[in-house]
């Protein structure tokens, strides 16, 4: 790992957070059997202080894990991970909700290489994170080196999908189009601006620090980079890229219906989703609160609706 990325992310994983967030991320870690290596704070209230926002925790286990231990959700777990589950956590009267996902370490290195058609780690965890809880130190080192992989993979798709030349933001506003457009995702348009906004600095260092540790040469021209990548490397790029765009959204299909089994109220949570990222609402009946699995397939036609921007 480069000393700039290593500095980079340490500063940002140990980033102090709100003391209630803390707490929470210790109540989530005690409900374990073995506790995990660490819990992960990352998304939107972590970019903008929401107070009825719902937090984003991923929990970093030895082991594919779930909570209470049933064994139909540890096969989950290892067949489709994560395991995602909402919590709540009372800290002086106040309210604080989480979307808590569960995920083995060996899982979610292996979500953050090239090779993997699945972009729901590696898209995610390029970008600023925190460690809330840790286990010990040596668990802190495996969490880094994690997170490290996936800013040199999101960097590397960078140059490998985005323009022959351009600044930095450019080749990061392109990849995360891509990542959009592969995992069935409900986004405003520019959403990706809301990622870099006050952060092009940080996005700036660490894509070419990632480039100079693959060992990907780029030369500049002032603010415009050029990746040193040959034509026969991008049209394998394209190719690659479309067998994960191919199997992106069946996953997430795929994970939308575990999580009818796990994720308590969770067409709630996709409503209050989609309003919060495209200012749209989507209406459903109580029968469809009810029965999720059933009603699937209109819901997701409806997300789709309000993606393509007609109303």
């Amino acid at each position: 790992m480069s000393d700039i990325i290593r500095k980079t992310l340490i500063n940002e994983l140990t980033t102090p957070v709100a003391g209630e967030l803390a707490q929470f991320a210790e109540a989530v870690a005690s409900r374990l059997r073995r506790p995990p290596l660490g819990v992960l704070f990352y998304g939107s209230v972590l970019r903008k202080v929401d107070p009825e926002g719902i937090v984003d925790f991923y929990v970093i286990t030895d082991r594919p894990e779930s909570l209470g231990g049933h064994a139909l959700a540890r096969m989950a777990n290892r067949l489709l991970p994560p395991n995602v589950y909402y919590m709540e956590h009372e800290v002086e009267g106040r309210t604080i909700r989480a979307k808590v996902a569960f995920l083995s370490i060996a899982q979610f290195l292996g979500r953050s290489t090239l090779f993997t058609v699945d972009t729901t780690i590696w898209a995610r965890f390029c970008q600023p994170v925190r460690l809330v809880w840790v286990r010990d130190a040596g668990s802190a080192d495996r969490l880094l080196q994690a997170i490290s992989q996936c800013v040199v993979t999101a960097s590397c798709w960078a140059a490998l999908l985005g323009p022959e030349q351009g600044r930095a933001d450019v080749y990061w506003h392109d990849l995360f189009a891509h990542t959009y457009a592969a995992e069935l995702r409900v986004e405003k348009k520019g959403r990706s601006h809301n990622l870099l906004a006050g952060r092009e600095e940080r996005y700036e260092i660490l894509l070419k620090a990632a480039w100079r540790q693959a060992s990907l040469s780029y030369a500049a021209q002032g603010d415009v980079l050029l990746p040193q990548l040959t034509a026969s490397a991008r049209d394998k790029a394209t190719r690659d890229w479309g067998r994960v765009k191919a199997f992106g959204k069946p996953l997430n299909v795929a994970r939308l219906i575990k999580a009818a089994f796990t994720f308590r109220d969770g067409v709630s949570y996709l409503l209050w989703k989609i309003q919060r990222h495209t200012g749209q609402t989507i209406y459903v009946s109580a029968f469809e609160k009810r029965h999720p699995i059933w009603t699937l397939p209109l819901f997701l036609w409806r997300a789709r609706h309000l993606r393509s921007g007609r109303s």
